[in-house]
């Protein structure tokens, strides 16, 4: 190729680089932005839109207020898993900046929600969008003394109440359920007690949902007694020697033994006196919770009856609670009555329970005899 062919293949290559090389620059910004385009895409999707956590079924529940702004949903879902934890979205800002860039910010519906973390923001939108009819409320009490299976009765003879009294007694057997309570978790003999949660369903009036499934109830109460048995009590256990689980139960008897205020004290005197010189502590209210009936007096067969809870045939504690007591017999367990401590009293009866519930307390074997002989006719 001579001087002259090699000029004019140049000439006409500079003159198609000339044309070409802007549409390759086109081309090649386009490329660019598009991949910054998938890389901010990806980005914003895994760190703001996408679920907080693909794996955690979790149900978390979430009640919109009336006329509450896109804003105000966006704090209760980043919030809504308690403060120390990831919400239910991974930023209040990307959710508002959603529910405006798809226009449903005036679209979400005042309700009680069922939300969890393994859903994106665009499915929690849906659902807020759709609506869900507020959840009719009942009112729950629970009296100082119930026993599990007391509360699963109310719950039967509620019909305001829809949930299922055996799922309720099912997971009160089992306390795996619940193991994220530590004082649940440090139970060391729970599968072998008649109802593992026994003591712990703290007594109080309850507002629930009417539909409320049997964990969401037990733990309302669960959450009532963590925050009514305070660091002082935990305290003041560890004064006495004992774990929270034998304070609870010796809570329990006194709740049972005691039918007024002024006995609480005097009766826990006398079993704190009984255990500390190994005396059985020969609970009526062991029996009582054992036969399933309430009694004041019982044959030598069933005060022979082979239980863990019974205290006429075992020394020490039972096994665990026997109902569930209130805060009053609670503190008692551990503030027992100082004068009945030191005067040594050992021993109570009822009295005639036509005429008062208060008990009659003595402090030998020879006094209690003859308190059980005045009194054993009106026990009926």
């Amino acid at each position: 190729m001579d001087k002259t062919e090699l000029s004019a293949v140049r000439l006409r290559w500079q003159r198609f680089w000339h044309y070409a090389r802007p549409i390759a620059t086109w081309l090649m910004s386009i490329g660019l932005v598009a991949v910054i385009a998938i890389v901010t895409v990806r980005f914003v999707l895994s760190h703001y839109i996408s679920a907080v956590d693909p794996d955690d079924a979790t149900p978390y529940e979430v009640v919109i207020p009336q006329n509450a702004s896109a804003g105000k949903i966006a704090d209760l879902l980043y919030h809504a898993c308690g403060e120390g934890e990831k919400g239910l979205i991974a930023s209040s800002a990307s959710f508002k900046v959603y529910v405006d860039f798809v226009g449903k910010a005036n679209s979400l519906k005042a309700g009680t929600y069922r939300l969890s973390k393994n859903m994106t923001i665009p499915e929690i939108v849906d659902v807020l969008a759709e609506g869900n009819p507020a959840r009719r409320t009942a009112r729950l009490v629970v009296i100082e003394g119930k026993t599990v299976e007391e509360i699963a009765r109310s719950l039967r003879e509620n019909e305001s109440i829809k949930t299922d009294p055996e799922a309720f007694l099912a997971m009160c057997r089992d306390a795996s359920a619940f193991s994220k309570y530590p004082f649940i978790a440090e139970l060391s003999n729970a599968s072998d007690r008649r109802y593992a949660l026994e003591g712990y369903l703290f007594p109080d009036t309850y507002e629930i949902y009417a539909d409320s499934a049997p964990e969401e109830i037990i733990d309302k109460m669960l959450t009532r007694y963590y925050e009514i048995y305070t660091g002082e009590w935990v305290n003041r256990a560890e004064e006495l020697g004992m774990t929270r689980d034998q304070v609870m139960t010796l809570a329990s008897i006194i709740e049972r033994e005691a039918s007024v205020p002024e006995d609480l004290a005097r009766v826990s005197a006398v079993f704190h006196n009984r255990l500390a010189r190994d005396m059985k502590l020969e609970s009526c209210a062991t029996l009582n919770y054992i036969t399933g009936q309430d009694r004041y007096t019982f044959t030598t067969d069933e005060m022979a009856i082979v239980s863990s809870y019974n205290t006429y045939l075992n020394a020490g504690l039972p096994i665990g609670p026997i109902c569930n007591p209130g805060a009053a017999a609670i503190y008692a367990a551990l503030y027992p009555d100082e004068e009945y401590l030191e005067e040594g009293y050992l021993y109570f009866c009822n009295a005639n329970p036509n005429e008062t519930r208060a008990l009659v307390f003595s402090k030998t074997y020879e006094e209690h005899q003859e308190n059980v002989e005045k009194y054993r006719p009106f026990w009926g």
